[in-house]
């Protein structure tokens, strides 16, 4: 399994209209071969800010599948405009512990 991470910064002001997208594009990502499960969690100590967590079977599922697919085309729709910055997205293997 691999973990894709990111942090990311809403503009101010529009966390709710990004939650409520986020609810809509989450059936995108869901249908992606690999696809294994998504958190999208609020920084507690910061407005619009949020914790992206997607696990994956490997890499691939996610790189190579989900983002040349026609879906995340529709993704990107629905999210990107939220974003200030763009959000760097990093991937992880298995837990040391």
């Amino acid at each position: 399994m691999i973990v894709e991470h990111a942090l990311l910064q809403v503009r101010a002001g529009e966390g709710t209209a990004f939650e409520a997208a986020m609810r809509q594009a989450r059936p995108l990502i869901a249908a992606s071969s690999g696809f294994v499960s998504i958190e999208v969690r609020p920084a507690a100590e910061h407005a619009d800010r949020y914790l992206l967590r997607v696990v994956w079977t490997d890499i691939a599922a996610h790189r190579d599948g989900f983002r040349m697919s026609d879906r995340y085309q529709d993704w990107r729709k629905l999210l990107h405009g939220f974003y200030e910055p763009m959000p760097l997205v990093e991937y992880f293997g298995e837990s040391i512990v």
